[in-house]
């Protein structure tokens, strides 16, 4: 067990490393909606060492619903411009909430997207 969570602290500490690096790219604003509150850095893909584009400076309701919380259609939209962006971690990690949300405008913006078409059919199945 202490392997674990040293591990953790560890790669929590590398992510903190790079919070500047993306807030200033952000413009210390959430990159999914814009927001400015309770904006923490995510990582979109935990499963690779943390860099600046496997991470996304995210608000406290769009880590919620990165986190796998339901969002009303409506709620999902403010995050629809997210898809372009250059940064895997910001348009992909975008593409996979509206993904979920079975609206046709959702899934056209997925379609439309700059992303690794790969990982459109990987969401979109």
């Amino acid at each position: 067990m202490a392997k674990g969570y040293q591990g953790n602290k560890e790669r929590l500490e590398e992510i903190s490393s790079f919070g500047k690096t993306i807030s200033k790219r952000a413009g210390f604003a959430c990159e999914w909606c814009g927001s400015k509150d309770d904006l923490r850095v995510w990582d979109h893909n935990p499963d690779t060492s943390p860099a600046p584009e496997t991470l996304a400076l995210l608000c406290g309701q769009c880590r919620e619903w990165a986190g796998g919380r339901k969002a009303a259609a409506d709620e999902l939209r403010s995050i629809r411009n997210a898809l372009w962006s250059d940064i895997p971690a910001v348009a992909e990690g975008a593409a996979g909430v509206l993904a979920q949300c079975k609206e046709p405008w959702a899934r056209e913006a997925i379609e439309e997207s700059f992303i690794d078409d790969a990982v459109k059919v990987a969401l979109l199945k």
